[in-house]
């Protein structure tokens, strides 16, 4: 074997290990389903802190408000999501059936 046929074999070895962590890590649905999943949860506590933007009374709203200037800038976008998407069961259904 020479240092070509080497350095070939190891180039092409190191190409389809890019490839698998790529997979792995970027493109695979997994990943599409842990980003929905943190979503929800982010969607969720958002939604327990500020439930007046959706007319929910809350006596903790109060304190709440507190956190707003650190969320702001995910305040706007979590607004948008919320009164574009459907009900909690549709977005729980996507998972299950594609």
């Amino acid at each position: 074997m020479t240092l070509a046929d080497r350095i070939d074999a190891f180039l092409a070895w190191a190409d389809e290990w890019a490839r698998g962590l790529y997979h792995g890590m970027i493109s695979h649905p997994a990943y599409e389903k842990i980003e929905k999943e943190a979503e929800d949860i982010e969607d969720t506590f958002m939604l327990a802190c500020f439930p007046d933007a959706f007319g929910i009374p809350s006596p903790v709203s109060y304190y709440t408000a507190e956190l707003l200037p650190y969320l702001e800038d995910e305040f706007e976008a979590w607004e948008r999501r919320m009164w574009d998407r459907g009900t909690l069961l549709e977005r729980k259904g996507q998972q299950y059936h594609f």
